[in-house]
This record gives structure tokens, C-alpha cells and sequence, in this order.
């Protein structure tokens, strides 16, 4: 049967020798981190992904989703109780802002972190990767008002988000991107367009599902780099 084994003499040995995590002690989330607490911390995301995620990576490829004739979806068999756990243990705030609920964690334990559940679970890493990506596209690019909203909720796990990129013509190309988004006169946009294979789109794992659309704005450059815009949307 094939296991995970979290490499955290390798993680020990890039942030102690490589890095010198300690001489940055000075600079934001790293005062609250020193070399001992990031070591712990490591070690019981270790125990989490080698005992919890790894046994459930051929459940999901044998299982897969289910979808509901409701479209409803529910994810593979021990999923959702593992996202629990994943949220009991705090797992998802860990380098997000203290001022909406998370651990201020630097990123690179959080890195370090990831790289632990998407070898040990990669189809289960995706839906709290893609809830951490809606949480930074809204932390950098919304509004006061969306960040108090959404953030809380995103850092603490309760809801999850999504990114709506792929279109039917295109894949994830996003230089050939055909939706649309038109201001409005009271600050929204009207998004027109198609998109396609959302990953985390529907599931069972939370109560609240955010979707961040990306769209052209009218009128702007073709590159990629600037076209692309977001507008978030509840789904209840």
C-alpha cells in the first residue's frame, strides 16, 4: 500500500541552514515563529497529511465525486470529514492576516505546508488551494466592505472559494479570454461570458461556496497580464 512521508528533515534543513529562518525574527510573523514553534508546527501538519490525507488519495481515484441529478455534488468517501479536521485544527488560516481571523503565520511555513498535502493528497489540496487564492485575490483587490464579508469566513474554512477561469475555447489561456465585464453605475459589473470545468465548483464540504469570475474589462489591453478583473458572487 503506498504511504507519505512528510520530508521535514529536508524542510529543517532549508530553513535553519539555507534560509536562517531566526535572522529574520525582526520582521512581521516572523517574531511570532521562531525556529522551535515552525518545527512543531511542521511536525503536526505531518502527522495530519501522512495519517489523515494520505489514506484517503485512492479513495478519491477509485470513488471520485458524485454528482446529484439536483447537481448537487458530494465528494469521495471521507472527504468532507477530513475537511473537519482540516478546519478544526486551523489549518487553512495559518499564514492569513490576524486582523480577519487568522495565525499571521510567514509564508513560508505555509508553503511549506502545502507542499506536505499536495504530495499527500493532491485532490484534496485543491479545495483549500483554491479557498486560499480566492482569499488573496479579495484581500489584495476587493473592498473593505467584500474583505469583512468573505475574508473571516475563507480564513476560518466555514466557506470555500473558487477561481472561474476556463472557457470552452480556451482552456486557461488567459490571453484569449471572451467574458466580459461592463461597469455599472453603482460600482458592480455585468459579467457576460462562459465558463467551464469550475475545480471545487459544487461539493459537500461547506456551506458556502465563493466564485471569483475572471473577465475582461471592456476596453482594456489585450495581454493578459492586464485583463483580467474579478467579481465575486454568493451561492447559497
Amino acid at each position: 500500500m503506498p504511504t507519505y512521508a512528510a520530508p521535514l528533515r529536508e524542510f529543517r534543513f532549508l530553513l535553519r541552514d539555507v534560509l536562517g529562518i531566526d535572522r529574520y525574527a525582526n520582521l512581521p510573523g516572523f517574531a511570532e515563529a521562531p525556529a522551535e514553534l515552525v518545527e512543531q508546527i511542521l511536525e503536526e501538519g505531518a502527522k495530519f497529511c501522512e495519517g489523515v490525507l494520505q489514506p484517503l488519495n485512492g479513495v478519491g481515484d477509485r470513488h471520485g465525486c458524485t454528482r446529484h441529478e439536483d447537481g448537487a455534488v458530494t465528494t469521495p468517501p471521507g472527504f468532507k470529514d477530513a475537511y473537519k479536521k482540516l478546519v478544526e485544527g486551523g489549518w487553512p488560516a495559518l499564514g492569513c492576516e490576524p486582523a480577519y481571523g487568522g495565525q499571521g503565520l510567514p509564508h513560508i511555513v505555509s508553503l511549506a505546508w502545502n507542499e506536505m498535502v499536495s504530495s499527500a493528497n493532491m485532490a484534496f489540496g485543491m479545495y483549500p488551494g483554491l479557498s486560499h487564492g480566492a482569499y488573496e485575490a479579495i484581500l489584495h483587490h476587493g473592498d473593505d466592505a467584500q474583505r469583512e464579508m468573505y475574508l473571516p469566513k475563507l480564513v476560518t474554512g466555514e466557506w470555500t472559494g473558487t477561481m472561474n477561469l476556463t472557457e470552452p475555447h480556451c482552456g486557461t489561456d488567459l490571453g484569449l479570454l471572451r467574458t466580459k465585464a461592463a461597469p455599472q453605475a453603482d460600482g458592480s459589473y455585468r459579467i457576460t461570458g462562459q465558463k467551464i470545468f469550475i475545480s471545487a465548483g459544487e461539493h459537500d464540504l461547506a456551506d458556502n461556496i465563493i466564485h471569483l469570475v475572471l473577465a475582461r474589462i471592456e476596453g482594456a489591453p489585450p495581454a493578459s497580464r492586464a485583463s483580467r478583473s474579478s467579481s465575486c458572487r454568493r451561492c447559497w
